[in-house]
Parts: structure tokens; C-alpha cells; sequence
């Protein structure tokens, strides 16, 4: 059901008289998919990876400092209590 939501249609049956098709194999080497592949058209080998982008170089050094000391907040002017009673 996964392949038939990614092609929007049942990828086991066949499109001319509706009947359900199978698996008669299924290639696991690769001299054969090469085979397969140059056969129908499509190149053997897979596409080049692209080079990674470097990150945004900004004017500067940017270090990003908060406003705020969380060693000097207070402690609540009120008594939290964690326990539950049921």
C-alpha cells in the first residue's frame, strides 16, 4: 500500500487488463543491474554526490551571549510542592 500511495496507482497490477501481476525476481548483484540498466537506456553508474556549502561567513565573529544570568534568579517567593495526592 506504501508503493501504491508513492505511485498513485496498485504497482502490482498491471495497467492494460487490470490483473494482478508478481515478483519473478529480483536482482541483488550488480553486474546484472548494470546489464539491466544500459539495456533500457538508463546510465549504470549513480550520480555524482554534490560537494557540501560551507556556512554563511559573517563580518566578525558572532557569539551569541543570553541577557539574562540563570545563576542570579532568586528563588520564588512562594512553596512549590512536586508531590501528588490522589
Amino acid at each position: 500500500m506504501l508503493l501504491a500511495r508513492l505511485f498513485e496507482s496498485l504497482p502490482l497490477t498491471c495497467p492494460n487488463c487490470a490483473a494482478d501481476m508478481r515478483n519473478i525476481a529480483f536482482v541483488t548483484e550488480a553486474a546484472p543491474a548494470e546489464r539491466v540498466l544500459t539495456q533500457i537506456g538508463e546510465p549504470a553508474q549513480p550520480p555524482a554526490i554534490a560537494p557540501t556549502w560551507e556556512p554563511p561567513v559573517w563580518e566578525g565573529t558572532f557569539e551569541p551571549t543570553p541577557d539574562w544570568d540563570l545563576l542570579g534568579q532568586g528563588e520564588p517567593e512562594f512553596e512549590f510542592n512536586q508531590r501528588i495526592c490522589w
